[in-house]
């Protein structure tokens, strides 16, 4: 058994790799650059957790998601492999600690967000750190081709100056073949390497149906079709009102979204992940991270931004293998308000800078302060207090982030923490001489190991439960600890973070790259065709769509989507169906002919000739001409 294989089964009891999981292990083993592109559950995170854990040194994880890195660091905890991660709403103290548990501990991760690359403490403790590999997650955020681009993944490679012999891994579930060679550029490959599995998911069936109605069809959905399901809204609103009217017809349903408080969001997440719950009703911030692998059924009640997102999206149904389902529920308002939002997503450059000001005075922000702060902001409060369009708000932030003066965490929600800042022997004569906080100081340390290496999560309502008295007296308790300086304690953040990359600038030195805004617009708006042509089209397989956006053009019909299942009900076999439908393609696009030359001309049983001509006619890719002869209709 190899040394990979033999990880794999200590740490996750698995004796085979999946399907590319393997190679790219052995490939980064060589020394290789390698872009892995893998679909949603695929098993990205198992490529460098297992060659980290067969190799001496740390390995550094690069990813935008605060919640996916607190998941990844706990599963990781959980099979006693040491694990740190840096991110938005930690203290100065907490990162020095956990990086310099990272040099000394024997850690073997270290996730962090982008933005922490170019931070120069982080800098300096790189330089005692021994690096194993270097792993770039949610990779298309580096490509300005990218759906998620974020201006700080250009940073990395810069950290390959002070990296030069380590391997880079590059990791995405979402990538076109434009996105897949700006990610190598980018990161400097040293040479061109990506491996590469199908983005074909085959026990998934998408489906698009077409109501007026789609309140009704959610209903028959969740009543047709069993077990754990996703329902996706396009805002915080419609969450609870969905679920709300799930509830009344006794359903199991939930709502979530990003505006929830911290504890709130991970009760509900644990719940559903349990099968508490049955459905959850989600805004886009239900996502990332989640690896339930029995959901059978994902509906989106709103047309995506784009299908890299629709793609993710509906690729959280059927991870076990089994079949699911991912149903797109449109009608003729959606492209409209698509359109709308597209307008809204670029506001005038001019109101961008006002959002800006207004931020800066709203979190009391002198002109040159704040550079590397962190700081609570309430987009809601913050909208109301100056009356601007909570949209307008988050797309003008959206712009200030690409051009690297802000980043906004909207899943920056922390637990509370604590860190025993003495050693033991000095905290047995304060416990002594401090007879009242006795008992409490033994309450912590029976509820939670670990307090004196590192900071550790902790909850002040458990606390209080297992003390018999109100959260209130536990968090006064905590206080009175850290005036003693026995315990460094963090509350709990419950809002998001922006923070501050520059220092506050002055109108002037506010400087907007236009043309690459300008390209900006232009790619989102290639992106929403693209989804639109997806929504709108009745012709296609849907699962050849997909495949043929990310660059996968030799493919076949799924024969189980709308699109396939309708031509299903012709009787005709799939081959016979494609070899009429190529015989006709071919004569007609030669030369307008009538029907019956047409039948004619085609070695084939007449009924199934016209069945297929009937279909070709539904879906709007033949028509007679004014000679009333069939041609074929140039998309």
């Amino acid at each position: 058994m190899s040394r990979f294989r033999s990880i794999l089964l200590k740490y996750w009891g698995y004796n085979n790799f999946r399907e590319l999981q393997e190679e790219i292990i052995e490939s980064v083993a060589a020394g290789k650059d390698t872009l892995g592109l893998m679909p949603t559950g695929g098993g990205k995170s198992i490529t460098f957790q297992v060659y980290s854990l067969a190799s001496p040194g740390v390995c550094l994880v690069v990813t935008p998601l605060i919640a996916l890195m607190k998941d990844q660091v706990e599963n990781l905890q959980k099979r006693k492999i040491k694990a740190a991660a840096i991110y938005s709403g930690m203290t100065k103290r907490e990162i020095e600690v956990a990086l310099n548990n990272v040099i000394y501990g024997d850690y073997k991760f270290l996730y962090l967000s982008p933005e922490r690359l170019k931070n120069y403490y982080f800098r300096e403790k790189l330089k005692d750190m021994n690096v194993n590999l270097l792993t770039i997650d949610e990779s298309h955020c580096i490509s300005q081709w990218g759906y998620n681009f974020r201006p700080a993944y250009l940073e990395i490679a810069d950290i390959r100056e002070q990296l030069p012999d380590i391997p880079v891994l590059a990791l995405t579930a979402t990538a076109t073949p434009k996105v897949v060679i700006d990610i190598q550029e980018k990161l400097k490959f040293k040479e061109q390497n990506v491996l590469q599995k199908s983005f074909e998911r085959k026990n998934l069936f998408y489906y698009v149906i077409n109501t007026e109605d789609k309140i009704k069809q959610l209903f028959k959905l969740v009543t047709k079709i069993e077990g754990s399901a996703v329902v996706y809204v396009r805002n915080r609103r419609k969450t609870r009102e969905y679920a709300t009217m799930l509830q009344k017809y006794r359903f199991s349903a939930d709502y979530y979204h990003a505006g929830l408080d911290g504890k709130l969001r991970a009760e509900k997440h644990a719940a559903w992940q349990k099968g508490k719950i049955r459905i959850m009703v989600c805004t886009n911030a239900f996502g990332m991270g989640i690896d339930k692998p029995d959901v059978r059924l994902v509906v989106h009640m709103d047309l995506p931004d784009s299908l890299e997102a629709y793609y993710q999206e509906a690729g959280r149904a059927g991870r076990d293998g089994e079949k699911a389902w991912a149903f797109l529920l449109t009608n003729k308002s959606d492209s409209i308000q698509m359109k709308k939002n597209m307008t809204m997503s670029f506001p005038e450059l001019k109101k961008v800078i006002h959002v800006y000001n207004y931020i800066c005075n709203y979190l009391s922000i002198p002109y040159g302060g704040a550079k590397d702060a962190e700081i609570p902001f309430d987009i809601f409060d913050f909208a109301k207090n100056f009356s601007i369009d909570v949209l307008t708000t988050y797309n003008s932030i959206k712009i200030l982030e690409s051009t690297g003066l802000i980043n906004f965490s909207e899943d920056a929600n922390t637990t509370s923490r604590i860190m025993f800042v003495i050693n033991r022997e000095d905290l047995y004569r304060f416990q002594v001489e401090n007879q009242k906080l006795d008992n409490f100081v033994k309450l912590i340390l029976r509820t939670y190991t670990g307090v004196f290496n590192d900071f550790v999560n902790i909850s002040e309502d458990y606390l209080a439960k297992k003390a018999n008295v109100k959260p209130e007296v536990i968090i006064n308790l905590l206080k009175v600890l850290q005036e003693y300086k026995i315990i460094k304690y963090i509350p709990r953040i419950k809002k998001p973070l922006i923070h501050f990359l520059t220092e506050r600038l002055e109108e002037k030195g506010i400087l907007f790259d236009k043309k690459d805004l300008e390209q900006q617009k232009e790619r989102t708006l290639e992106r929403l065709e693209s989804m639109l042509i997806y929504a709108t089209s009745t012709n296609k397989c849907r699962s050849q769509q997909l495949l043929a956006y990310f660059g996968e053009t030799d493919t076949v019909r799924c024969g189980n989507c709308d699109v396939c299942s309708r031509r299903n009900t012709l009787e005709l076999s799939k081959y016979e169906f494609d070899i009429i439908l190529e015989e006709i393609k071919n004569i007609v696009n030669l030369e307008p002919c009538l029907l019956n030359e047409l039948i004619d001309k085609i070695d084939f049983d007449e009924s199934k000739i016209i069945k297929v001509i009937q279909w070709l006619f539904e879906n709007k890719k033949i028509e007679y001409d004014e000679k009333q002869r069939l041609k074929w209709i140039k998309n």
